[in-house]
């Protein structure tokens, strides 16, 4: 999921177990670091429809972490987010109330049952303090290769890095991406394969099929909607998206997955790639935090990725949970690790090794969440920084990157409804050119990249090759 801290949804579930580390309301940022005698702002339990997006670049989150640009305290204090917040709403005050918010439990009611029946990890953390694309890099190959925030020249050749993917299909096990807009997996270079090809399905086709039919992978991503249109709506939880459609999709691929014959052999994880500016109190770790391959990031910070992003919500949910916290690679046994930060990550499987049987009073359906926004989206507001590199991603599938306007342009204009029309329009034909290719022979090791001509082609006519540079 997208863009929000522990504290901001789940903080308050620390009403329903007092185990968690949550918050009680005595939490508070001031609004000037530097002034002792500054107005404070408390952490409240009444989050409702956050717009506009909260700040969450490197230098937004290294202010939010420390209140400045003085990185050395330790432990790191968390008492810049109003005073970051407040810089950027020109001095109004809206957003610090925004970011020092969470939303109280029966707002969240998807998320209350889950916590209450399954393991909440309150030591999750971001794996770099930057924005969405550099941590979802991390995700699934434990680097960002030093990007700390979008590199649209990294992005047209894809990021380099092995992925948990390479390692799964080395392994034999198998793998799915059920997506909805776009695959945000095929930043990865290595995914866009023509041998990977058939591992991705669209959600709304295959996800409930595969798991009625008992034939989901062994490691299934489910990839969010991250366009917000009146006919489908976002549910990424990303501001300035309904938190409301957030639950229900959870929802969704929870009932999905209890009904499965493979629920007794299912862990269903929850989590968020960075906090997206939201307030959190526990200290981001800055000590003994290992780089995951010695790359450092770019010109002005080169930063080291040698401390953690901020604490993020996550969520297990398995029959074989009673309460409590593996990596990947540990869960499968797989023989190597990715990288040096994979490696040191701490691991949960303790959880799911304390029954001896799985349960059989998991619940079959959750709750109904309570709508949040009030009317639907607005499909015609421009595009966010993260949907823009995701049109960046489209551009690049579709062979639209060898233009001048790439990436200065591409996407910055759009309207949400033009950007999920662009962006589905470059997954399609990246699929159809790449199935194409594989019916002709190309060797499966070749990455799928688009010649500039196949995008003024209509589907019907794409005959000739799509893939070069193996």
């Amino acid at each position: 999921m997208e863009n929000r801290s522990f504290d901001h949804m789940l903080g308050w579930m620390k009403k329903l177990n007092p185990e968690i580390d949550g918050v009680d309301g005595s939490e508070s940022n001031p609004l000037s670091v530097r002034d002792p005698n500054s107005e404070r702002f408390f952490f409240g339990n009444e989050s409702q429809f956050v717009d506009p997006d909260p700040g969450h670049s490197f230098q937004a989150i290294r202010e939010q972490i420390f209140g400045s640009e003085d990185t050395s305290a330790d432990p790191a204090p968390m008492n810049g987010f109003a005073q970051q917040a407040y810089a950027m709403d020109n001095n109004t005050g809206g957003m610090c109330r925004n970011v020092m918010n969470g939303f109280g439990p029966d707002m969240v009611a998807v998320y209350k049952a889950l916590v209450s029946e399954f393991a909440v990890f309150d030591r999750w953390f971001a794996s770099v303090p930057a924005s969405t694309q550099p941590n979802r890099l991390y995700v699934h190959s434990g680097t960002s290769a030093g990007a700390t925030s979008n590199n649209a020249s990294l992005l047209i050749r894809g990021y380099p890095q092995t992925t948990i993917f390479d390692n799964l299909n080395d392994a034999g096990i198998s793998f799915g991406i059920y997506y909805q807009n776009i695959p945000a997996t095929l930043f990865y270079r290595n995914l866009r394969k023509l041998k990977y090809l058939t591992k991705f399905h669209i959600y709304d086709l295959s996800f409930k099929q595969h798991a009625k039919e008992g034939k989901l992978p062994g490691y299934v991503v489910v990839e969010q909607r991250y366009m917000d249109t009146k006919l489908a709506p976002a549910n990424d939880d990303h501001p300035s998206h309904d938190v409301y459609q957030g639950q229900m999709f959870v929802k969704e691929v929870y009932e999905t997955l209890r009904a499965s014959p493979q629920w007794n052999e299912t862990l269903f994880l929850i989590t968020y790639d960075e906090h997206g500016g939201f307030y959190d109190h526990v200290p981001t770790p800055v000590r003994g935090v290992p780089s995951p391959d010695g790359i450092v990031g770019p010109e002005p910070f080169n930063f080291r990725f040698d401390r953690l992003g901020v604490r993020v919500p996550t969520i297990a949910i398995s029959p074989w949970i009673e309460k409590g916290t593996a990596t990947v690679k540990k869960l499968f046994n797989l023989p190597s690790f990715l990288t040096k930060r994979d490696e040191w990550a701490a691991t949960f499987e303790s959880i799911v090794q304390t029954r001896t049987q799985p349960r059989t009073d998991c619940p079959e359906t959750l709750p109904t969440p309570v709508k949040i926004r009030r009317g639907g989206p607005n499909e015609e507001a421009k595009v966010s920084e993260f949907q823009q590199e995701l049109i960046q991603l489209a551009a690049v599938l579709k062979g639209d990157n060898i233009f001048t306007s790439y990436p200065q342009t591409i996407g910055k204009g759009m309207s949400v409804k033009e950007g999920k029309e662009y962006m589905e329009d470059g997954v399609r034909r990246f699929f159809e050119a790449g199935h194409y290719a594989k019916k002709m022979g190309v060797n499966e090791e070749h990455i799928v990249q688009m010649k500039p001509s196949l995008t003024t082609r209509t589907s019907s006519s794409k005959t000739s090759s799509s893939t070069s540079n193996p």
